[in-house]
């Protein structure tokens, strides 16, 4: 089984930055892509920024310059970098990633459980 832990969400002044952290865990044979998303309440999910297996990053239009999202496949590990924080950003945010277990040859997309991430004074 794969599990993806995030870390690094909690309540930060506007103007303030956050690393949000997260880890693939379990039996993996390979991580494809991973990327960021984010909740707000009563909405959908919307994608913030992805990253493939070949470190091609892209972002959400309205981000871009502020986040930046980056891997390291030896820690099977995704962060998202999160610089001059505003309210709107608020919101729980979720770590993403196609994974190759080696239970079978197939790829599995996996959510982590979300981390709040509070843009407040």
């Amino acid at each position: 089984q794969v599990q993806l832990v995030e870390s690094g969400g909690g309540l930060v002044q506007p103007g303030g930055s956050l690393r949000l952290s997260c880890a693939a865990s379990g039996s993996i044979f390979s991580i494809y892509a991973m990327g960021w998303y984010r909740q707000f309440p009563g909405k959908q999910r919307e994608l913030v920024a992805g990253i493939t297996s070949g470190g091609s990053t892209n972002y959400l239009a309205s981000l871009k310059g502020r986040f930046t999202i980056s891997r390291d496949d030896a820690k099977n590990s995704v962060y998202l970098q999160m610089n001059s924080l505003k309210p709107e950003d608020t919101a729980v945010y979720y770590c993403n990633a196609d994974v190759s277990p080696y239970s079978d040859n197939r790829v599995h997309n996996y959510w982590g459980q979300g981390t709040q991430v509070t843009v407040s004074s």
